[in-house]
């Protein structure tokens, strides 16, 4: 026998063992968990109270008794182990900008699904603290609940602190509702999902504000609508000096509703999101059809005011669930967003206009490939407008109250001053060009 027919049954032979070795069970993973958690500076001590379905933990033994039931007189270890080994391990937390040594696990209960003492600190405390639950009691290890209290050294519970929680390896998708509760200060909310990274619970303004001039730019960069529209807005003119002022004519209106949207001035009602994605729409094939029809549009910076107080709403769609990172700087981190949105602008302007200027130059007219590229994008948005507008019909005429006639007046009134301001920049903007060409003013 060759040398090469026996290494080809050597071969086979070894992946036949490897195939039947392999066990017949796989990980089961869940497809969703909510983790539950407290996190309270108290003096030189972080209080950290923890609630986590045990369904996503099962790389640990749990004893049993009779039927599968979880034998709970016999516990207490495997709790111990899970917690170490699926919270600790999982678990950063910082108190300024130092990573804080690992935690002491102060106690570790197995809880009903039906139990409610999560709902409050100080219920939770007791909870976790408090006895455990009979040892009669007759529970599968997948149903319950392990709920953990860990302590952390710390300098002073007045410091910064940051964690993250890398949650998810318990489910497909993980959800994790952090109550951070800082000495004399108010209970902030942070609802995370899976790994979210590092999270400053407290954060300094410049913080919070580099955090939303990233998240602004890396948004208008990701943003297929935002780029369209900027996209049709530097296709009649490619010259950075005309176009920075309707840009940021963009930037300002989308900051002006962006800001009232924040501040809980723009509608909440379930109809209101697809009726801003369907004007969001309706602006992108409005500016393609100006694009055909009009050689050089003129007063292009007063409708892009009008569309980007449209877009500054679906802008707050998006941040939404971002604002929780601003803590108490709201306002600084929304004007940081805008800055953001404008800086990712500015980059898509400067790589933009060159290569249009040598699309039209070497390879297409000026005129042609204006109209080219304008049908092309309109096409594109008349698909999405009545993509979206058939989303909005299915919501029914909504009841109009007191209340919304008085939030759509002042709406109205605001609408109003910007478009009349808008006029009066324009015409002096007009009188201005023609007194320094020496013609009489029209």
């Amino acid at each position: 026998m060759s040398a090469r027919v026996a290494f080809c049954r050597f071969a086979l032979l070894l992946a036949a063992f490897t195939l039947f070795a392999v066990p017949v069970f796989a990980h089961f993973i869940p497809r969703d968990a909510t983790v539950l958690a407290f996190l309270k500076p108290e003096g030189q001590t972080l209080k950290l109270l923890i609630r986590v379905p045990l369904k996503g933990i099962e790389d640990v033994e749990f004893p049993r008794r009779e039927q599968e039931y979880v034998d709970l007189a016999r516990i207490d270890q495997a709790l111990q182990d899970a917690a170490r080994i699926f919270l600790v391990d999982n678990l950063s937390l910082y108190e300024g900008d130092t990573l804080l040594p690992a935690p002491r696990i102060v106690s570790t209960r197995m809880s009903l699904e039906s139990d409610r003492s999560f709902e409050t600190y100080d219920r939770a405390l007791a909870h976790v603290t408090g006895p455990p639950l009979p040892p009669d009691t007759s529970i599968f290890w997948e149903q319950g609940i392990l709920d953990v209290l860990l302590e952390y050294p710390i300098q002073s519970d007045r410091s910064y602190f940051s964690v993250r929680a890398a949650f998810d390896r318990l489910a497909l998708t993980v959800i994790t509702s952090l109550r951070f509760i800082p000495p004399g200060g108010v209970e902030r909310a942070y609802e995370l999902e899976g790994d979210a990274g590092l999270v400053r619970l407290d954060p300094r303004w410049h913080q919070a504000a580099a955090r939303f001039v990233v998240l602004g730019f890396e948004h208008i960069l990701s943003g297929t609508d935002h780029l369209l529209f900027l996209l049709l807005l530097i296709i009649p003119f490619r010259s950075l000096r005309t176009l920075v002022p309707i840009v940021t004519a963009f930037t300002v209106a989308h900051s002006i509703t962006l800001i009232a949207s924040a501040y809980q001035l723009a509608p909440g009602a379930l109809w209101f999101p697809p009726l801003i994605e369907t004007l969001i729409a309706t602006s992108i094939f409005y500016m393609a059809l100006e694009n055909i029809v009009r050689v050089r549009p003129v007063g292009r910076w007063i409708i892009t005011f009008a569309f980007g107080l449209v877009h500054g709403f679906g802008f707050s769609f998006v941040l939404e669930h971002t604002l929780q990172f601003a803590g108490s700087h709201l306002l600084m981190s929304l004007l940081a967003f805008n800055v953001g949105v404008e800086l990712g602008q500015l980059l898509v302007l400067v790589l933009a206009v060159p290569l249009l200027n040598l699309l039209f130059k070497h390879v297409v007219t000026e005129r042609m490939g204006t109209i080219i590229l304008s049908v092309i994008v309109g096409h594109t948005a008349w698909d999405w407008m009545i993509e979206r507008f058939g989303v909005l019909r299915q919501f029914p005429w909504p009841d109009v109250t007191a209340g919304d006639l008085a939030s759509a007046l002042r709406w109205l009134m605001v609408l109003v001053a910007l478009t009349a301001g808008a006029w009066l920049i324009s015409v002096m903007t007009h009188r201005s060009t023609h007194a320094k060409r020496g013609e009489p003013a029209e």
